[in-house]
C-alpha cells in the first residue's frame, strides 16, 4: 500500500460511530482497504480443519490495470470471500508473470531502449526494475477494489525461488523422456526474433494480391517437353527461391500427365519435382501448388513426408538470405514488390489480383509469422492427447461449455510444444553443450537456479565423450513454461535429495538421486482454477500438461472461466480503437462496491458490455442497504440485549420472513457453489429490496412503533445480521462498516461464518400474497393522495393469505379487515385485439387493412387460439395476435388486484 498510510492497528476503524446522514463511500472504502492489508484479515491458516484453494493467474506486467482485470479478479474474490465464510480458511494468492516478452517490450517502450543493446544480464536487471515500479502500483491498484488476497502469500514468476521450480521441472521432463532438442522446423516471429509455440499464433485478416505465375515445364511423365507451362497461384511470390518442389491433387485428371516430372522456377531458374499429394487443395487458385521451405504447416509436412531439398531464402529478421540471389539483403515486403514487377517484365506474370486471406500472426505483435529451420527445446504433446483430453474431462468446467474449447484445442495440435526462445527476459535453459560431440549436460538440481551464461557447469569432462569444453545454451525458456506451474509454486513443489547420494559430494547429482514434495500439499490439487477464456490453450492446457507429468494428478478440481469485457457497442476494447475504459475513470464517478456489484452482472464464461446503468444499480442499491440498516438500528436500539425467540413464539408473519430467509439463505449459497453469481446477486438485491424492505420492513415499524416487540425484534436483527453476511461477498465495504457501526464485534463480517438456514416453517405462499396485499394497499393510498398511516376503515382480501390478516391490518391501518377464500365477481371483457405485424403482414400482405377493420368494428371471435375475423374470411394462429382484457368489479368499494389476489377498498 501506499507510504502514506496510516500504521497498523488491531482496533476496528469504525468507531461506533452513528448511521445518520448519507453512506460516504469516499471516505469508508478506502480506510476498510488499509485496514484489512494490515490486520491480515486474509490470512491463510495452514492449520484449518477445512479450506479452499484458488490457482490465481499472474497477470502480465505490461501496463495498467484495465476493465478486464477488474472484472477479472472481482470474480475471483466472490469466490475467496464466500469460502473463507464457509470454509475455515482460504488460500488465495497473488502473482505476477514478468519473466517474458511482454516484460521486455514493456522496458524497451519505458526506457526508449533495445535488448539487443545490452548483456542478457545487464538488460534483465533493467527489466526487473521497471517490472517491480509497475507491480508496486498495480498491487495498490488490486488492493484498491477489495481484492481479498492473502498477500503474505505472493510470488514472481522471475524470482530465484520459482526460476528454481521451473529449471526443475525442465530436469524431470528430461529424465521423463518428455523433452527434446531437434532442429527442424519452426515457427519464427520477425519482429520478436523468437521461436513462439503454436498457441501463440492468431488468426488476421489481411488484404493482399493473388499472383498467377508461370512455370516452365521441364518434364512430364513422359520425358522431356518444349514451350509448355502450368499456372502457380501464390500471395507469397517471396518464396520462390525456396521453392522445392510442386504438388497435384492425385484426383486432378486434367494435370495427372505432370505427374513425375519436372519444372523450373521462373527468375530463380532451380527445377524441382512435381509431386502428387491427396493435401493439396483444388478448388484454390490453379489447383497446382508449390512447396516452399516454409510457407506454412503444408510445407512443413510435404518436406518430410517426401524428404524435399531444404532452402532457406527467409532469416530470423524477415530478410531474405543468399538463396534469394539479387533479392538478398531485402526484407520479405520488398522483396515480394521485387519479385512481382520482375515476373512482370520477364512474362511470368499471368495476372495480379486483389486477394483477402486470412494469415497466422503473433498474439504479442500482430506481426505475420514465418517458418524457419531452428534448433529448439520441445515438450512432447502429441503422443498424449487422449490423456490430455480425459485430464479435461476429470474436472468439472463453469460454464460447462467452455470444456470444448479445452478439447477443440488439443484436437488441432499439430506440433508439440516449443519451450524455448530467443530472448534476454526470461529463465535460463540450465543446459551447457560438448564442444565435441555436442551432447547436452544438465544443471544439477542443487545448482538451480543456474544460468549457463555465468555459472559453470556441473562436470569437467563431458560424460559422453571426456571432453572438458562447453557451450552455454543462450536461450530462455517460453514465459507458459514457468506460469504453467503456478500450482506447484504455490504449493512449495521442492526436491530434496536422497540421504544416500547427499553426502557424495564427487558424484554427479540426478533429478533421480532424490524425491518431489510440497511444502503445502493440503493445497494441492487445488480447488479452483479461475481463469479468462482466451487463455485456456495457453494457461490452461499447458498448467495440466506440466502438473499431469510432474505429479500423475490433475492439478484443479474445477475451472471458472469467465468472458470478456465489451464496450457499449459489444466490440472488443483496444487502444486502436479509442474505445478503452481505465478503472480509474470508472472509480472515479462509482464507489469500488459499484463496480463489484456491475461485476456480478453477468453469467460467468460471457463476454458483455460495459454499461453504467449497472454501476448506478449497484449505487442504489449500496444507499438502500444503509438505509434499511440505519431504520433496523433505530427500531432496535437495545439490540445486544436481544435474545433468542422460541420458535412457537414467533408471529405469523415473523415465522414466514424467516422461513423466507431460509429458502433465500439455500438457494443463494447453491449460486455461490455454482458460480452463478449474477443469478445470486439478483435474487438477493430481490429479496432484500421488495419483501425486506418495501414489506416486511413497513410492517415491522407498526408492530415496534409502540414498545418493544421480541418477536419482531429478533426478527429484524437476524435478517439484518443475514443480509450483510449474504452481501458481503459482493459489496465488502459497506457491509464491514455496517456490521462494526452496529454490532460493535471484533471480528470482521468476512471471517464470520457463512449463514445457514434456521429450519424455519411457514405458509410461505399465504405470506407471499399477504406482501401483495400490503403492497397494493400502499399503492393505493399514494394514488389517492393519502398519507401511508392513514385509516383504512373497510378492506376484503379475496385469496390465500391465512394467518396473515392481522399484520396486513395492522401494517396499513384497516380498521375491519376481511378475508375470502373465492374470488368475487369480477366480468372480463376482451378491450383491444394487438396484431403481431411481422407475422401478420408477411402471411396476410394487401389484407392486412381489412383484418384491422374488421377487428375495429368487433367483427371478430376468439376460437381457442385463433382468431377469426370477418365471418370467417381470415384466421389468425395464436403467434399473429395478443388479446388484452378488462376486468370490472361490480360490488362496492375500489378493486385492486395482484397475482394471487384481489383487494377491495370499501
Amino acid at each position: 500500500m501506499s507510504d502514506t498510510q496510516d500504521p497498523p492497528t488491531d482496533e476496528s476503524p469504525a468507531d461506533q460511530q452513528s448511521l445518520d446522514g448519507e453512506y460516504d463511500p469516499a471516505e469508508i472504502e478506502p480506510k476498510w482497504q488499509d485496514h484489512w492489508v494490515t490486520a491480515d484479515t486474509y490470512a491463510y491458516d495452514g492449520d484449518a480443519d477445512t479450506r479452499f484453494s484458488i490457482d490465481t493467474p499472474p497477470p502480465t506486467v505490461s501496463g495498467n490495470l484495465h476493465m478486464g482485470h477488474l472484472y477479472q479478479f472481482t470474480l475471483q474474490d466472490f469466490v475467496a470471500r464466500y469460502h473463507r465464510m464457509a470454509d475455515d480458511t482460504v488460500y488465495f494468492p497473488f502473482g505476477y508473470d514478468d519473466n517474458g516478452i511482454a516484460s521486455e517490450r514493456l522496458t524497451e517502450r519505458e526506457l526508449g531502449i533495445r535488448h539487443q543493446d545490452f548483456e542478457r544480464r545487464e538488460f534483465q536487471e533493467k527489466c526487473r526494475a521497471v517490472c517491480t515500479e509497475y507491480e508496486d502500483e498495480f498491487t495498490e491498484d488490486v488492493q484498491s477494489l477489495a481484492i481479498s488476497v492473502d498477500w503474505d502469500n505472493t510470488y514472481k514468476t522471475i524470482e530465484p525461488r520459482v526460476q528454481r521450480i521451473s529449471q526443475l521441472s525442465f530436469l524431470d521432463l528430461y529424465e521423463q523422456g518428455r523433452e527434446y532438442r531437434q532442429r527442424a522446423p519452426t515457427i519464427w516471429c520477425p519482429d520478436c526474433e523468437t521461436a513462439i509455440s503454436q498457441v501463440e499464433q492468431e488468426d488476421e485478416d489481411k488484404h493482399t494480391k493473388f499472383n498467377d505465375i508461370a512455370f516452365d515445364l521441364v518434364e512430364d511423365a513422359n520425358g522431356p517437353v518444349e514451350d509448355e507451362t502450368f499456372t502457380i497461384s501464390t500471395t507469397r511470390p517471396e518464396l520462390l527461391p525456396a521453392c522445392v518442389s510442386v504438388f497435384v491433387h492425385p484426383d486432378d485428371d486434367e494435370n495427372q500427365h505432370l505427374v513425375g516430372g519436372t519444372a523450373k522456377v521462373p527468375l530463380f531458374g532451380q527445377e524441382v519435382p512435381i509431386i502428387a499429394d491427396e493435401r493439396v487443395d483444388m478448388e484454390t487458385g490453379s489447383g497446382l501448388v508449390m512447396c516452399c521451405t516454409f510457407g506454412d504447416q503444408n510445407d512443413i509436412e510435404w518436406y518430410q513426408a517426401h524428404d524435399l531439398d531444404l532452402r532457406l531464402a527467409i532469416d530470423e529478421s524477415a530478410t531474405m538470405t543468399e538463396v534469394a540471389g539479387d533479392y538478398e539483403g531485402m526484407s520479405t515486403t520488398q522483396a515480394r514488390a521485387a519479385i512481382i514487377e520482375d515476373l512482370d517484365v520477364e512474362g511470368y506474370l499471368l495476372e495480379s489480383r486483389d486477394h483477402e486471406h486470412t494469415v497466422q500472426v503473433h498474439e504479442r505483435c500482430g506481426v505475420e509469422v514465418e517458418y524457419l529451420v531452428t534448433e529448439q527445446w520441445y515438450i512432447k504433446l502429441l503422443d498424449k492427447k487422449e490423456e490430455y483430453l480425459q485430464a479435461g474431462r476429470d474436472m468439472e468446467w463453469f460454464p460447462e461449455k467452455m470444456y470444448s474449447r479445452y478439447q477443440h484445442w488439443i484436437e488441432g495440435l499439430e506440433w508439440d510444444w516449443c519451450i524455448s526462445r530467443q530472448r534476454d527476459s526470461g529463465i535460463p535453459i540450465p543446459v551447457w553443450y560438448c564442444d565435441d560431440c555436442g551432447d547436452p549436460v544438465l544443471a544439477e538440481p542443487d545448482q538451480l537456479p543456474a544460468d549457463p551464461l555465468s555459472d559453470d557447469p556441473p562436470v569437467e569432462n563431458c560424460p559422453s565423450c571426456g571432453h572438458d569444453t562447453f557451450t552455454p545454451e543462450e536461450d530462455v525458456f517460453d514465459t507458459w513454461a514457468t506460469s504453467s506451474l503456478t500450482p506447484l509454486v504455490n504449493a512449495g513443489w521442492e526436491w530434496t535429495a536422497d540421504d544416500a547420494t547427499d553426502s557424495d559430494e564427487d558424484e554427479p547429482q540426478s533429478i533421480t538421486d532424490g524425491a518431489f514434495e510440497m511444502a503445502m500439499d493440503e493445497l494441492y490439487p487445488f480447488d479452483l482454477r479461475p481463469q479468462g477464456h482466451d487463455i485456456i490453450s495457453f494457461w490452461l492446457f499447458h498448467t495440466v500438461v506440466k502438473c499431469y507429468e510432474h505429479t500423475d494428478e490433475v492439478p484443479f478440481e474445477n475451472v471458472m472461466v469467465n468472458g470478456m469485457v465489451l464496450d457499449e457497442n459489444r466490440e472488443a476494447m483496444s487502444k486502436s480503437k479509442g474505445n478503452v475504459i481505465p478503472p480509474s475513470e470508472v472509480l472515479e464517478n462509482f464507489p469500488v462496491d459499484a463496480a463489484r456489484y456491475w461485476a456480478a452482472g453477468t453469467s460467468i464464461g460471457d463476454d458483455f458490455p460495459y454499461k453504467e446503468g449497472d454501476l448506478e444499480a449497484g449505487e442504489r442499491l449500496l444507499q438502500k442497504l444503509w438505509n434499511a440498516s440505519r431504520l433496523v438500528d433505530q427500531l432496535t436500539p437495545a439490540h445486544d440485549a436481544v435474545g433468542d425467540v422460541a420458535d412457537e413464539d414467533l408471529s405469523a408473519v415473523d415465522r414466514w420472513l424467516l422461513a423466507e430467509l431460509d429458502a433465500t439463505i439455500d438457494s443463494v449459497t447453491a449460486k455461490f457453489e455454482d458460480y452463478a453469481f449474477s443469478k445470486a446477486r439478483n435474487e438477493l438485491r430481490s429479496f432484500f429490496w421488495n419483501t425486506f424492505c418495501d414489506d416486511y420492513l413497513e410492517i415491522a415499524k407498526q408492530r415496534l412503533s409502540d414498545g418493544g416487540d421480541a418477536s419482531t425484534e429478533y426478527t429484524l436483527l437476524t435478517a439484518h445480521r443475514t443480509f450483510l453476511k449474504l452481501f458481503a461477498p459482493f459489496l465488502p465495504h459497506i457491509t464491514e462498516e455496517l456490521w462494526d457501526r452496529i454490532y460493535d464485534e471484533s471480528e470482521s463480517v468476512h471471517t464470520t461464518d457463512w449463514p445457514v438456514a434456521g429450519g424455519y416453517e411457514a405458509d410461505l405462499d399465504a405470506g407471499e400474497t399477504a406482501m401483495e396485499v400490503v403492497s397494493a394497499l400502499r399503492r393505493y393510498k399514494t394514488e389517492n393522495g393519502l398519507p401511508l398511516n392513514a385509516d383504512l376503515e373497510h378492506v376484503e382480501v379475496y385469496g390465500h393469505v391465512d394467518g396473515f390478516a392481522a399484520a396486513i391490518a395492522e401494517a396499513m391501518h384497516v380498521d375491519t379487515l376481511e378475508t375470502f377464500a373465492d374470488a368475487p365477481d369480477i366480468t372480463t371483457e376482451v378491450s383491444d385485439i394487438d396484431l403481431d405485424y411481422s407475422v401478420v403482414g408477411p402471411e396476410f400482405g394487401s389484407s392486412v387493412g381489412d383484418i384491422d377493420a374488421a377487428i375495429a368494428e368487433g367483427d371478430y371471435e376468439i376460437d381457442g387460439d385463433t382468431l377469426v375475423v370477418a365471418g370467417g374470411e381470415f384466421e389468425l394462429d395464436a403467434e399473429m395476435f395478443a388479446v388484452e382484457e378488462s376486468r370490472t368489479y361490480s360490488g362496492e368499494g375500489e378493486m385492486t388486484e395482484t397475482e394471487n389476489a384481489v383487494v377491495v377498498v370499501r
